[in-house]
């Protein structure tokens, strides 16, 4: 849990760095403009590079996901010759305010998962906070109940002490209760469960436990390991305005490269680990915001750094953001990049668990300190000073810079570099274009097209819907108290996509 008082000066750490150059960029740009003109073309230089990298690695994770889901994993998995029928899977599913619909589709993906419903058992955690929620869960048991080997509705109780509503503690809740109503009087062996924890509106395609079973079969160090599959936000995307698909289609791509830098993979939404290593770090933290991420980091300190997380390539659907309005939409858009980007308070997290665990090798400390504290710096920087301050030393600089080679030249290499970093957006736009599910009946040649074009508003989309809500998150977490974030819970909207939105 957390630490109260003593994290303050490491919270501060991403907001201090954020603002540091934010305003260092200002202030070089009026009283140092050559300095300031030759790090934006340097740093532009630098983007230019990175793009081209990250573009390799998103090429290759989508060729290997599009490869897996052609793959019958269960074949794969009986033709290892181990003992998979031993393995349980239990998949833990919190809920709140998700309609029945929501929770209905979420259990008709469930129920055609090609993969023996005997080794099955579902926890559905709904909240008594919530009106009807528990409800929901019922009539969903009613339905889905007898499909699996056990299936379990708990109610997680409105405030126990030390908690904040989140995931976090709807999560530890049902799995407590299904291991004390179900699996240890079914004597069930902990180490023969791999648990998978699902937000509630997960879709899962037919091969996926196939395909965890065969990663966890296969893992140099699978009772070691947490197993990541690919967030896609394709349950709801055509209701999505332009915006909101860039916004959710950016997120996927993200995640799909990073499964192809296996050595930076931590868990996120939906995944899986074994059940034994959960309950031996106490399951998930019940007073943060993001526990997804968390847990990672439980289990890293906890074993000595002998942990790791598999990527699955291998995807998950889930819902875009979508209200009923656009406003509405662009507001809970914000609201939950800005949740996401709350997973800064894991750099204190670790900081500190470092300085404790003399045990873990200090050079995987040094990897994990710096593309932590790296990423969500660039998260909420490298947009704004790409799109937005590189007119700066123009502006600001003087007559006297005005009047240089450099000033008069420092748009047009600005330009060029990011004209050839565009291959970025290009591959976005392609990409984006595949991944969409099979398209409803309204979808006509035009609608291609503006889901192509919809990528000239990606720059805007990292500024607004990226640098922005990380730049608030890491600030209300340095300043603490009453600025700290709460956990919001992202609205589920969909209409039957028959009509176009």
């Amino acid at each position: 849990m957390q630490d109260s008082g003593s994290n303050r000066l490491l919270d501060a750490v991403p907001a201090v760095l954020t603002w540091t150059t934010l305003i260092g960029m200002v202030v070089a740009s009026k009283f140092a403009p050559v300095w300031a003109a030759i790090f934006i073309i340097v740093f532009d230089t630098y983007w230019f590079f990175k793009t081209v990298f990250l573009s390799l690695h998103l090429r290759y994770a989508f060729r290997k996901t599009r490869a897996n889901l052609e793959v019958d994993w269960l074949e794969k998995v009986k033709g290892l010759n181990k003992p998979w029928e031993e393995t349980y899977h239990l998949i833990v599913i919190p809920m709140a305010t998700e309609s029945y619909e929501v929770m209905r589709d979420t259990f008709m993906s469930l129920g055609n998962i090609g993969y023996p419903k005997n080794k099955i058992i579902i926890v559905l955690s709904a909240e008594e906070r919530i009106a009807d929620c528990f409800e929901i869960a019922k009539r969903i048991e009613s339905e889905f109940g007898e499909d699996f080997y056990k299936f379990l509705v708990t109610e997680h109780p409105a405030n126990i002490k030390g908690e904040i509503v989140g995931s976090g503690s709807n999560e530890t809740w049902g799995a407590k209760e299904v291991i004390k109503l179900v699996i240890d009087r079914e004597g069930i062996p902990h180490e023969k469960i791999l648990v998978s924890i699902f937000d509630a509106d997960t879709q899962v395609p037919k091969g996926y436990f196939a395909r965890l079973m065969y990663c966890y079969l296969t893992a140099e160090k699978p009772d070691m390991s947490s197993y990541q599959p690919i967030p896609l936000y394709n349950n709801n995307i055509f209701e999505a305005p332009a915006l909101g698909r860039v916004v959710s289609l950016s997120a996927t791509f993200w995640h799909m490269l990073q499964q192809a830098r296996e050595e930076r993979v931590t868990t996120f939404s939906s995944h899986s680990m074994p059940l034994k290593a959960l309950v031996e770090v106490g399951f998930w933290h019940t007073d943060i915001v993001s526990d997804d991420s968390r847990i990672f980091w439980q289990l890293y300190l906890h074993y000595d750094g002998d942990w790791r997380v598999v990527p699955m390539l291998y995807p998950v659907s889930m819902d875009a953001n979508v209200a009923p309005g656009f406003w509405e939409t662009m507001k809970n858009i914000y609201k939950q990049q800005r949740r996401w980007a709350w997973g800064a308070e894991n750099i204190a997290y670790l900081m500190k668990g470092f300085s404790k665990n003399k045990n873990i090798p200090f050079w995987k400390k040094v990897h994990w300190t710096f593309h932590k504290i790296e990423g969500f710096h660039s998260w909420a920087t490298n947009a704004i000073l790409i799109f937005a301050l590189g007119w700066l030393p123009i502006v600001l600089g003087g007559e006297r810079f005005n009047q240089t080679l450099l000033s008069f030249n420092l748009p047009h290499i600005t330009r060029i570099i990011m004209t050839f970093a565009s291959v970025g957006i290009i591959s976005s736009a392609v990409l984006g274009m595949i991944l969409l599910p099979p398209r409803p009946e309204w979808f006509k040649f035009r609608h291609k097209f503006l889901y192509v074009i919809q990528w000239a508003l990606l720059p805007f989309s990292m500024i607004v819907f990226g640098a922005f809500p990380a730049i608030e998150a890491q600030t209300r977490l340095m300043l603490g108290g009453r600025f700290k974030l709460g956990f919001w819970v992202t609205p589920k909207n969909r209409s039957n996509s028959k009509t176009k939105n």
